[in-house]
């Protein structure tokens, strides 16, 4: 590494150098590429959700096997097997646990008790201050501009919204994590200058010699522009930021009946992938409905991804599949490694700092 770090409350509490999360993304955030960004200097995290028990046991070892340093795993507070997956986080020694829905507080504490340090993803300054009361060490708050699931409010608004609620800029509770349209040095200075510890980037680490998607795929972002990206209900029943693409418009025109149809069809085939029991989507589903946040007609919805995002992100099928991604596509031109993206964005970001201090 030649770029110096960049201390902040989140790198010393996790223990890297750099202040830059890759996100746990589906399909994509497998070993190699969670590896190769701990061995960059950031956080890398594993994505657990399109995973059976046995493969994250796998993919953690793997991890392991490819670095010394610090990595995360992200799970689903909401599955029904989330407790033994954190009883094997535990038992690895893995260093943090991320989560797209906000564990129970007694899951919380079990992780905490145990030296993990529990990262939940928050779409609201409310859902920061419940999590940080909760005992959660860190948050990950991403802006409407951020791919996959996301909401309405962009990072430059919802970010500084979350930071004052959490105590204010430098006094924050417990350290904010910026995610969202995030792809260089001089995003990662403007985050820090809203009182963010380091910024969380899905699509800029997906679009690097260290992911596995295959090339056609990567070749597919990389010819996009800012406009290319619209947000979808059509794909699983919530928002959901993908590519435009054939298969995304005709969801977006097409009948409800027919989604809901294809859901299903998709459902079964990541039931029978997975080995996944109908009882135990039944009981996920239960889960999700008492939770209060989707519909029966969502959570119908919600097992057509995983096996649409696969087709797009793993097989190379852009025809039947789709392609989660923030809007920062458009402004993403080349496939780094890892280390040499994480060195690009330090060296520009200490000059960006640099250059700040000498306005003053």
């Amino acid at each position: 590494m030649t770029a110096p770090t960049l201390s902040t409350r989140f790198t010393e509490m996790v223990g890297v150098q750099y202040p830059i999360v890759q996100t746990g993304m589906g399909w994509v955030s497998g070993p190699s590429l969670t590896a190769a960004t701990a061995n960059a200097g950031g956080l890398g995290i594993l994505a657990s959700a399109t995973m059976t028990y046995d493969e994250l046991e796998f993919a953690i070892k793997k991890t392991k096997s490819l670095t010394d340093r610090p990595f995360g795993v992200n799970l689903r507070a909401d599955a029904t097997d989330a407790a033994e997956r954190v009883d094997l986080l535990i038992r690895e020694g893995v260093k943090v646990a991320s989560f797209a829905l906000a564990p129970k507080q007694e899951l919380i504490a079990k992780l905490k008790d145990h030296g993990l340090v529990v990262v939940p993803s928050i779409g609201a300054a409310k859902h920061a201050v419940k999590v940080a009361s909760w005992g959660a060490d860190a948050v990950i708050v991403q802006g409407g501009e951020g791919g996959g699931h996301t909401g309405p409010v962009a990072t430059t608004l919802l970010l500084p919204s979350v930071v004052d609620a959490l105590g204010g800029a430098g006094n924050t509770s417990i350290p904010v994590i910026a995610a969202g349209g995030f792809f260089d040095g001089r995003g990662l200075v403007a985050a820090l200058g809203y009182g963010a510890d380091g910024v969380a980037m899905g699509t800029r680490f997906l679009l690097t010699s260290d992911s596995a998607v295959p090339d056609s795929v990567k070749q597919e972002y990389l010819e996009r522009t800012l406009n290319d990206t619209v947000v979808s209900t059509k794909v699983d029943g919530m928002p959901h930021r993908v590519l435009r693409t054939q298969l995304v418009d005709a969801l977006e025109s097409g009948s409800r009946a027919k989604a809901l149809v294809a859901a299903a069809r998709n459902a079964n085939e990541f039931k029978q992938m997975t080995g996944m029991r109908w009882t135990t989507m039944l009981r996920d589903g239960v889960s999700m409905r008492k939770s209060g946040e989707r519909t029966w007609q969502q959570i119908i919805m919600a097992g057509n991804t995983p096996m649409l995002l696969k087709a797009g992100l793993v097989e190379g099928n852009t025809d039947a599949g789709v392609l989660a991604s923030g809007q920062v596509v458009g402004m993403i031109d080349d496939l780094p490694s890892c280390a040499d993206l994480m060195q690009s964005i330090m060296t520009q970001a200490h000059e960006r700092l640099a250059a700040l201090s000498a306005l003053t």
